[in-house]
């Protein structure tokens, strides 16, 4: 886990400036770019891209202010002035129009340090809370359909958004587990802080603990500065921790503090750290039969089982199909820019009469494929190639129990999207809509022969 390091563009006509603070820099572990005028640097900005800049105020030609007021507006960089102490007034002036601070000529390294780091520490905070305003706007589906289960857990959402209390949400893979916990946080009164996802099964065991806690610098090789993990960035929302059937041990008692005590420490740190946050935990395992057999803590369940919400799959909720393919299909035409398409009887009848093992996730990849690959204005059985071995796997039904009939669909739908793909898992599983390390997984544990002949290049 390596960071990047920070650009920093240095802008003075002094020579002796610019040496003395490329130095002093590059010994901070910054990357370093010079300019001598603000002709230069607006020049350079563009290909240099540097996250902060250290503007002069008096310069020949193009001064402080001219620079200054150009690049705010068109860029988010941290600007610092450099200012002689008989000038401050400027600089503070400069700071009115949308600099950061200024440092005063002569400055000492430990102040330079100081005011840097306080800029891009700003920066960052700017950027987290940027990207959390589109995470929050972002995947605002609305859960629609009429199928008496949907509509029961439906309501018993809204009831429990109004509260603080955790949800567990129960499903197949694909069932609409994430957008009921967006749902619900869209309903609480949480909507305006940060929703967080976590996902248990994307990231490696060493991985998932520095994600959710965050780690301070120096915890493990390549923590080069101290990182908030999601639970933090989280403060005043809610977190979804998706799969949490799949934690290890260690992680279920941490999680199960972070529950009780809404606190945890940071990786390699050894302060507590306090949050508001509201979790919604999702799985598709029997976390019951877990706690029996000694996969799941008993304590946990408990914590995370005080408003659970079951979704039917989408094999259960059939009459459901027609509104939900037709609000995909239009989805996907206004985002390929095609004219509005429209499904056929026929194609339709193949989506009444699928098992849909992948659930509504399912539905939808299969839905974007077919818009890709329709040629006329209708969807045709032909642009549903994923479900062409429906009619030849059907009987299995008959002669198999549920759980071995759910195997055999599994199999033959990712059986079908490798052959699709020429045996490439990361294509697979972006055509599946699943992430490709539950891809492995899946295709380890049903033992698929393709398997020896995929392989995991993007």
């Amino acid at each position: 886990m390596t960071s990047r390091k920070a650009t920093i563009m240095v802008v003075d006509d002094d020579p002796d400036i610019r040496l003395i603070l490329e130095d002093r820099l590059e010994a901070l572990n910054y990357w370093v770019v010079t300019a001598a005028n603000g002709g230069e640097a607006l020049d350079k900005v563009a290909q240099a891209e540097p996250d902060l800049m250290l503007l002069d105020l008096q310069m020949p030609g193009m001064d402080g202010f001219q620079v200054l007021r150009k690049l705010k507006e068109h860029s988010d960089l941290a600007i610092i002035i450099i200012t002689a102490f008989g000038t401050i007034e400027k600089a503070v002036e400069a700071i009115k129009e949308g600099a950061f601070d200024f440092i005063t000529k002569p400055f000492s390294p430990e102040h330079l340090d100081l005011v840097i780091k306080k800029a891009l520490e700003c920066k960052a905070l700017h950027q987290e809370n940027v990207y959390l305003k589109s995470e929050m706007n972002a995947a605002a589906v609305e859960i629609i359909g009429k199928n008496l289960k949907l509509l029961n857990a439906i309501e018993i959402a809204k009831k429990v958004a109004a509260t603080s209390s955790t949800v567990l949400l129960l499903g197949e893979s694909g069932s609409g587990k994430e957008v009921f916990a967006r749902s619900i946080h869209r309903w609480s009164p949480r909507a305006q802080g940060p929703f967080v996802v976590v996902n248990c099964v994307a990231l490696r065991d060493e991985l998932l603990e520095s994600e959710l806690f965050g780690h301070e610098k120096g915890a493990f090789t390549g923590a080069h500065e101290m990182r908030k993990g999601k639970l933090e960035i989280a403060n005043g929302g809610t977190v979804f921790l998706d799969e949490i059937g799949d934690f290890k041990p260690d992680l279920q008692a941490k999680i199960l503090r972070v529950i009780q005590e809404r606190e945890f420490e940071r990786v390699g740190g050894n302060k507590n750290i306090h949050v508001d946050i509201r979790i919604i935990a999702a799985t598709n395992r029997d976390l019951q039969q877990d706690v029996q057999e000694g996969r799941f803590r008993e304590d946990l369940f408990f914590r995370l089982n005080v408003v659970t919400i079951s979704l039917p799959p989408l094999r259960d909720k059939k009459e459901d199909i027609p509104q939900l393919a037709d609000l995909f299909l239009r989805r996907c035409c206004r985002i390929l820019k095609k004219p509005l398409l429209k499904l056929s009887a026929e194609a339709m009848d193949h989506l009444m009469a699928y098992h849909w093992p992948g659930n509504v996730r399912e539905l939808a990849n299969l839905i974007e494929r077919a818009a890709i690959l329709a040629k006329g204005t209708e969807i045709m059985p032909e642009d549903l190639p994923l479900l062409r071995a429906k009619y030849s796997s059907a009987g299995s039904i008959q002669e198999n129990n549920y759980h071995a009939a759910i195997r055999s669909y599994q199999k033959e739908v990712i059986r079908q999207a490798l052959q699709s793909t020429d045996g490439n898992q990361a294509k697979a599983a972006r055509l599946l809509g699943l992430q490709r390390t539950y891809l492995s997984r899946l295709i380890r544990k049903l033992s698929i022969l393709d398997a020896d002949d995929t392989n995991g290049s993007a």
